[in-house]
């Protein structure tokens, strides 16, 4: 059962790592585009269904399994892994941050501009690797 588990998490953290890393990339492109314009209507659209249907539900997996290998696997008391939750915890944060940026653009009322998207979208990535380092490497 645990490699099941561990599959499905997996799969879970790529889905919801793939969204995180498109959401800030669509919002670079949102930019441009004109307050009300139809270009702006779709990259609403866009976005909406990509956290609904992707981002949201990936997340739920990702925690639900996560926690429940750590129990299976005996985890909890493992340094590695309280680096590992702390890590994702700031994803969670940064996935809450994203959908408040998110609502932002669905009233047009985005301030921000692409640069800042540009470096947004690189903070998951980053993420990413420490965890990915923390599970495999299992450092302390």
């Amino acid at each position: 059962m645990y490699d099941w588990l561990k599959a499905f998490h997996i799969i879970a953290v790529i889905a919801w790592m793939a969204g995180m890393l498109y959401l800030p990339r669509l919002f670079v492109y949102h930019c441009d585009a004109e307050p009300g314009s139809r270009q702006s209507e779709t990259f609403k659209v866009m976005e909406r269904r990509l956290l609904k249907a992707i981002i949201n539900p990936a997340m739920i997996a990702t925690w639900i399994l996560g926690l429940w290998l750590a129990w299976e696997g005996g985890w909890f008391r493992a340094g590695w892994l309280h680096g590992k939750l702390a890590l994702v915890l700031a994803l969670s944060a940064l996935h809450g941050w994203l959908v408040r940026c998110m609502k932002d653009f669905a009233a047009d009322k985005n301030r921000r501009t692409q640069k800042f998207y540009r470096i947004i979208n690189e903070v998951p990535a980053v993420l990413m690797v420490l965890v990915v380092i923390l599970v495999v490497v299992k450092p302390f």
